[in-house]
């Protein structure tokens, strides 16, 4: 029987990610995301799939976030016809995340094409609009946790809680038939331990091969403690001294949902009060709401909370939602006193670039970055340090005090990567995803450094690479095999 695993996305970067098993002929893939970062990044993802769309039988799909999720339109108006796999919870998050990317789309394109109009290049189309997102929301296959199902012919999955954001799954998935068979674990995004509102990632004891996201596999991020008392002293310092606004650039899923529980549970400790919140989001909004809705995948503490209080979810009060673009404008004539949460997480898009606009070039003003900044991104850009952002053609000043939140991540630092992986019985062979090359080697480095656990085998996937999965646990690459100091003999 035939077992191969193609690497087709998210090697050696963070976003994009897409997996490709063949069993036997039969094609699925794992995510299909969409590439962001730089203008040239994005400018990929219209380059034609690797694989045939129509030839593919399915996809599972590990989570809602668009760099998981994002050219699912794009393969379903290519020719793809088949099911999507994913958690209930993702389902309900795509409908909102796919809408709004198609809106992105089609806006982003518009803008791109005047210019190269100018430059006599030719038009692009956008990836894809709503009609797409309908069909593909037709084809989605809604599970739970703990259900194994049937995928297509030799091989079944079964989604487990990967702690990320609320629906994100670590993808337990079993190929061949009989004593052939293989066991595949794919980490998806994993979360952290002791997180707000989610439960922390699962552990999973067997696996005869591990595909796990090392995006931030060489660092470590602060404790909780010291992140809740790094925001306390800047919003007591901003408030205290009636300075500025503070803006929360922060994705719409996970990211927007968290700051407004900690903001209602330390509004009080944090002075909140005497400001105004803003989550100006129509996307995180309603995510929000998916969120509310879903209150049993929630942990016992944010449950607990809820209970305690009744009529006071702790995701609705204490916040006004900033719904239309009239809304969203008016608040940039507000100099002070505000709070607002908004996308795109990494500034490359969406509300926060206009605040960012009126609000960068003040110094009673804060940003405060909270989540991973892909390579190009205008938030990569602050966080390196740069002292001007070009917005809307113009070159803002950045004046402001930026701090950047590492402790608020919802990726697994490289202790708590270390952690998930040692739970495995016999160490089996790895391959990392989903991260930058040097945070990759750092995790290699830590993952060898400890003679019991170290993997017999562990490598980085390249991009187009294809293992033999017959051959476990025995990395046999069928093409553009790794560097040979990785390769077992």
């Amino acid at each position: 029987m035939q077992m191969t695993l193609s690497f087709l996305g998210a090697t050696q970067e963070v976003t994009g990610s897409c997996h490709l098993l063949n069993i036997d002929g039969q094609q699925v893939l794992l995510d299909c995301g969409l590439i962001q970062g730089s203008k040239a990044d994005v400018l990929r993802n219209h380059e034609p799939f690797a694989f045939s769309p129509s030839q593919i039988h399915a996809v599972v799909l590990s989570h809602a976030h668009i760099d998981h999720s994002g050219r699912l339109p794009l393969l379903v108006r290519s020719g793809f016809t088949g099911p999507i796999y994913s958690h209930k919870a993702t389902v309900e998050l795509c409908a909102v995340m796919l809408k709004d990317a198609a809106m992105l789309q089609a806006r982003d394109i518009d803008r791109l094409n005047k210019k190269r109009v100018k430059n006599d290049l030719p038009l692009l189309e956008p990836l894809f609009d709503d009609a797409d997102v309908d069909r593909v929301m037709q084809q989605f296959v809604a599970l739970d946790y703990g259900e194994s199902t049937q995928v297509i012919p030799h091989l079944n999955v079964c989604l487990s809680d990967a702690g990320h954001i609320l629906g994100s799954a670590v993808v337990e998935l079993w190929l061949g038939e009989g004593t052939s068979t293989k066991k595949l674990v794919f980490s998806g995004d994993l979360g952290r331990e002791g997180m707000p509102i989610l439960d922390d990632p699962s552990l999973i004891d067997t696996a005869d091969l591990v595909l796990m996201e090392s995006t931030y596999g060489n660092r470590l991020h602060r404790s909780w403690n010291d992140t809740l008392e790094e925001l306390k002293s800047i919003f007591a310092r901003t408030i205290d001294q009636s300075r500025g606004n503070i803006l929360l650039p922060a994705f719409s899923v996970g990211r927007a949902q968290e700051l407004l529980y900690l903001f209602h549970l330390y509004a009080k400790e944090w002075d909140l009060s005497r400001w105004r919140v803003c989550l100006d989001s129509p996307m995180a909004i309603r995510a929000t709401q998916i969120y509310v809705e879903n209150y049993a995948l929630m942990d016992e503490d944010f449950k607990r909370f809820t209970r305690l209080s009744p009529g006071k979810h702790p995701l609705l009060s204490n916040v006004d939602f900033i719904d239309t673009t009239e809304e969203s404008m008016e608040l940039n004539h507000i100099h002070q006193g505000l709070i607002i949460i908004a996308g795109s997480g990494m500034c490359n898009g969406g509300r926060i670039r206009c605040h960012l606009e009126h609000n960068l070039a003040n110094s009673l003003s804060d940003v405060i970055i909270c989540g991973y900044q892909a390579q190009g991104t205008p938030g990569r850009l602050l966080v390196d340090g740069a002292t001007s952002l070009t917005i809307s053609g113009q070159s803002i000043d950045v004046a402001a005090r930026l701090h950047t939140v590492g402790g608020l991540s919802a990726h697994a630092d490289q202790a708590e990567l270390l952690h998930w992986y040692r739970h495995f019985n016999d160490s089996p062979p790895i391959v990392l995803v989903h991260g930058e090359s040097e945070a990759q080697q750092v995790l290699l480095a830590a993952l060898n450094e400890d003679a019991t656990n170290a993997p017999a085998h562990s490598v980085i996937a390249e991009q187009g690479d294809c293992l033999d999965l017959t051959q476990l646990p025995k990395f046999v690459w069928l093409a553009n095999a790794i560097n040979s100091e990785s390769q077992d003999d």
